[in-house]
C-alpha cells in the first residue's frame, strides 16, 4: 500500500466525499478516484459506499480509517524527526475553544499559516470537550483546568478572569462582598465550580442558577442582560466592562490565574508543528500577556 493512498482514504472519509477531499488535497477527483481504486484493490475489501451526495464508509473502512489515519501520522512524525529543519507541510487538525478561539486564538493561527505556506490548517471551533484520538485531531487548544487523561499538555500561557454582573442587577440584588454569599444570587452557570482565591486559599462555591450556558459569550451576554452574576476570563468581558454593561464584582476574592494549553496525542516524538503551533501560542502571549 502507498502512503499517499492512505492519506487519500483518509481525507475522502473525513471529508465526505471525492471533490472536498480533492479540493483539500489540492489535486483532481480522478485522481483520488485512482488512489481509492487501488487500495481497495490492494487489501480485496471495499472501504467506500459511493452515492450520488457522496461517498460514506463501510463497516470495515470505518475500521479501517483509524488505523489508516494513524500510520499516516507516524509517518509524518517521523518524517519531521528526520528532518527537522524544513518548512511545515500536511495538515494540522487542531481544536479550539470557541468562546476565545476566533477573537484570540485565530489570529496567531492565521501567522502560523502565513509562515508555513505549505501547511494545511483545518481549526474546529468548539466548546465541547472533544476526543483527540477518536476525532483525529493533532492537537488542541484549552483553556482553564485540564481533565484527568493520558493526554501530553504543554503550558503556552494564563488567563485571568472576574466575576461580573450587569449595573442593573447590582441595583435590584445588591452584590455579593464574600463567597458564601453567592448562594443568595442568581449565578449564571458555566463552570461545575467557582473557585476563589482568599489569600493563599482557593475558596471553592457551588453555584445555583436558572441560565447555564457552555459557551463564555452567552454567559457574557446573559450577564449583561441582568440576569445574574458570571464567573468569566477578561478576554471573553473586556469589552463589558470596557462599556459599563458590566462591573467588576466581589474583587477582594479574585478568581485564580488559569493555563492555556496546547494537549496532543501520548507519542514519544510531538509532531513538529504541534511544537511550532505552540511556540506561536507562547510568543503571543508574550506580546500580550492579558491575552
Amino acid at each position: 500500500m502507498d502512503i499517499e493512498e492512505l492519506r487519500t482514504f483518509v481525507e475522502v472519509a473525513d471529508a465526505g466525499g471525492v471533490s472536498p477531499a480533492a479540493r483539500r488535497l489540492g489535486i483532481s477527483k480522478s485522481m483520488v478516484s485512482r488512489r481509492l481504486i487501488r487500495l481497495e484493490q490492494a487489501l480485496g475489501i471495499q472501504l467506500l459506499a459511493r452515492t450520488t451526495r457522496g461517498a460514506g464508509l463501510t463497516e470495515a473502512g470505518g475500521t479501517f480509517r483509524d488505523y489508516a489515519a494513524r500510520i499516516c501520522a507516524e509517518i509524518d512524525i517521523a518524517r519531521e524527526t528526520i528532518l527537522p529543519d524544513g518548512d511545515l507541510r500536511g495538515r494540522l487538525r487542531v481544536a479550539v475553544p470557541l468562546t476565545s478561539g476566533p477573537l484570540h486564538f485565530a489570529p496567531v493561527l492565521a501567522e502560523m499559516a502565513r509562515h508555513h505556506p505549505q501547511l494545511q490548517i483545518h481549526a474546529e471551533y468548539s466548546d465541547r470537550f472533544v476526543d483527540l484520538i477518536a476525532d483525529g485531531f493533532d492537537c488542541a487548544i484549552r483553556v482553564g483546568a485540564l481533565r484527568d487523561s493520558n493526554l501530553i499538555a504543554r503550558r503556552v500561557g494564563q488567563i485571568y478572569g472576574k466575576l461580573v454582573a450587569s449595573p442593573d442587577y447590582i441595583r435590584m440584588h445588591g452584590s455579593p462582598e464574600k463567597p458564601d454569599e453567592i448562594a443568595a444570587h442568581q449565578a449564571l452557570i458555566g463552570a461545575e465550580a467557582w473557585r476563589f482565591m482568599d489569600g493563599d486559599k482557593v475558596v471553592t462555591v457551588q453555584p445555583q442558577g436558572r441560565f447555564s450556558s457552555d459557551n463564555g459569550a452567552a454567559l457574557a451576554s446573559a450577564a449583561a442582560a441582568g440576569l445574574g452574576i458570571a464567573w468569566l476570563p477578561d478576554c471573553v468581558t473586556h469589552e463589558y466592562l470596557a462599556s459599563g454593561a458590566l462591573v467588576p464584582v466581589m474583587t477582594r476574592f479574585p478568581l485564580p490565574v488559569g493555563g492555556v494549553y496546547v494537549v496532543r496525542p501520548p507519542s514519544p516524538h510531538p509532531a513538529r508543528k504541534v511544537r511550532i503551533l505552540s511556540e506561536f501560542l507562547i510568543e503571543a502571549f508574550e506580546r500580550n500577556p492579558h491575552l
